[in-house]
């Protein structure tokens, strides 16, 4: 049977150039691919209304991240939790009803890690209304949002000491109580709803408005304790418009801003982690951010090589499409090199025999023009017509005698002969 492969008449349905380019391009967009899904950037749009590094809404701190950038800090906005072991500054944007355990839980571990400095949450956000977006549609963006209203934190008061403290809000009647100071700054705040802490043992005010409450504390436990002594000390905002967007508008409070965290680092550190998983971003490290950093990098990058080698390897062996032939070919000759085939693969040669030697007596016969086809007659007639040649029934017998493929070819070659030579010399004698 035939397995052979023939080209197609008709061109390829694709230039070389056409292939290279698709090929190239899918590479490029799945190597785009893997490396935006390590590094967390899925391309989804954010919530709305949360407050943390990535966000450029009123309330987020995007703009702290750059203002401190500028100012020749080293900040990573990190979206893993190994990111809550750095030795570094640590900056928590803790959401609206934050897990105390879990957040107690943080601090303590990093008592002696590094310096903390948490910014309590404050408003509550959403996009901007229908009718909202109608009225300012040029300048409208899809990060901006609407202040709706502030809320206290109840979590913080069930933190464990030296950490709890109470987190209050406050609706001031006149404009002149939003003043504040502390840290050799003074200024405004953006807006009559202030967020404060109330002071207590272990919180020392760092900045507070013009009513005394602290708009800013560190804690220091209580003195003389192993926290006090030994221990690097948590910072607490509880005002968030001295940190945020809104709040970094104004000079005086960006730089207010940028004393609290060198308070907060020791006037000491140059190099920042702001979490972003406290605000459901990150918590683990996928498997395709593994394959990017080391070790792992090195597989990845002989994987990457391999795939390109395979890709130029299949680029140069493309060209026409390439089609079956026809697994059984029509006519005669076909079909008898097809049965040959078959009765070679199967090993049956043996059972050839018989009926090739039946087969050359009926030729055999018709040549010498005799009624009767047996052995003896078929000697005799071709003892008559050839002289000295090996008798009919001696070549059959070798014929049912042989075993091995080539003695059985060989015997009917014989037969083949003898039947050749007679035929030969009868239409020598018809031409006469």
């Amino acid at each position: 049977m035939s397995t052979g492969i023939q080209r197609a008449r008709g061109a390829s349905p694709f230039s070389r150039g056409g292939f290279l380019a698709v090929l190239v391009v899918g590479f490029i967009a799945f190597l785009a691919m893997l490396y935006f899904i390590a590094a967390g950037d899925t391309g989804e749009p954010d919530s709305g209304g949360e407050a943390h590094a990535a966000a450029d809404g009123i309330n987020g701190y995007s703009g702290l991240a750059r203002l401190l950038k500028a100012n020749g800090y080293t900040v990573e906005t990190s979206r893993s939790r190994a990111g809550l072991e750095t030795t570094d500054l640590l900056i928590l944007t803790p959401p609206a009803f934050t897990d105390p355990e879990e957040f107690a839980e943080i601090l303590n571990n990093r008592e002696y890690l590094g310096p903390t400095l948490v910014i309590l949450p404050k408003w509550q956000a959403i996009k901007p209304r229908d009718d909202v977006i109608e009225a300012d549609e040029e300048r409208m963006q899809d990060d901006w949002v609407s202040l709706i209203d502030a809320s206290a934190q109840d979590w913080t008061s069930e933190l464990p000491p030296p950490f709890k403290l109470t987190h209050e809000i406050e609706k001031l009647e006149d404009d002149a109580a939003t003043s504040w100071g502390g840290l050799e700054l003074s200024g405004e705040l953006p807006t009559r709803t202030i967020s404060y802490a109330e002071s207590g043992a272990g919180l020392e005010p760092l900045i507070v408005d013009a009513g005394g409450h602290a708009l800013a504390v560190q804690v220091v436990g209580e003195e003389g304790s192993e926290y006090y002594e030994n221990a690097h000390w948590v910072m607490f905002v509880a005002e968030p418009d001295l940190m945020n967007n809104y709040g970094l508008a104004d000079p005086t409070r960006a730089a207010a801003a940028l004393a609290l965290v060198r308070e907060a680092g020791y006037g000491d550190t140059d190099a920042i982690t702001i979490d972003l998983t406290l605000n459901g971003y990150g918590g683990s490290v996928n498997l395709l951010t593994l394959a990017f950093q080391p070790p792992f990098l090195a597989a990845t990058l002989c994987l990457i090589l391999a795939l390109l080698i395979v890709g130029w390897r299949a680029f140069l062996r493309f060209g026409p499409t390439a089609a079956p032939a026809q697994e059984i070919a029509f006519g005669k000759r076909r079909l008898v090199s097809n049965g040959a085939g078959l009765i070679v693969r199967a090993r049956r040669m043996r059972l050839l025999g018989e009926p090739y030697i039946a087969l050359i007596e009926r030729k055999l016969a018709h040549a010498l023009g005799l009624a009767r086809a047996d052995e003896e007659t078929l000697d005799a007639a071709v003892s008559r017509r050839l002289p000295g040649e090996e008798s009919f029934s001696s070549r059959a017998a070798r014929l049912r005698e042989a075993e091995r493929p080539v003695d059985i070819l060989r015997a009917a070659q014989a037969l083949y002969e003898l039947l050749h030579k007679t035929s030969g010399h009868s239409e020598r004698e018809a031409s006469r």
